[in-house]
């Protein structure tokens, strides 16, 4: 039951927060590519990137991995609407920002899982 309530409480957290930026995202830029979404799924690539390697050293409970990971990350990316503006651009004929959409995402949100990583090294490199 903890673990469905951390889920729970990390999912309520991240998508408050997946609005938030989407409203703030959306008061600055208008048009037709989903910044929007291109900015919460980048932010939780970097975020995931650089939590993961301290999560999962096996001194945090499971019941927090799930709060971050599961809930909180989960909720504040999205697959299905990335796949959604994604055919939506396809069906209108924008095939330049389909393809910046699609191809933009996957490159970007690997650079940013790494680049979270390499900061996390770099600030608690391993000692050995």
């Amino acid at each position: 039951m903890v673990q469905f309530m951390a889920v729970a409480l990390g999912g309520a957290v991240g998508a408050m927060m997946r609005y938030g930026v989407a409203l703030a995202v959306q008061r600055f830029v208008d048009g037709p590519a989903p910044v929007a979404t291109w900015t919460v799924n980048l932010l939780g690539c970097l975020l995931i990137g650089f939590l993961v390697p301290f999560l999962k050293t096996g001194n945090v409970s499971v019941p927090v991995q799930l709060f971050v990971l599961t809930g909180f990350l989960g909720s504040l990316t999205t697959f299905s609407t990335f796949s959604m503006e994604s055919v939506l651009l396809w069906q209108s004929g924008r095939v330049e920002l389909l393809l910046l959409n699609v191809f933009g995402s996957v490159a970007a949100g690997l650079l940013l899982v790494w680049l979270g990583m390499k900061l996390h090294q770099a600030l608690w490199p391993i000692s050995g």
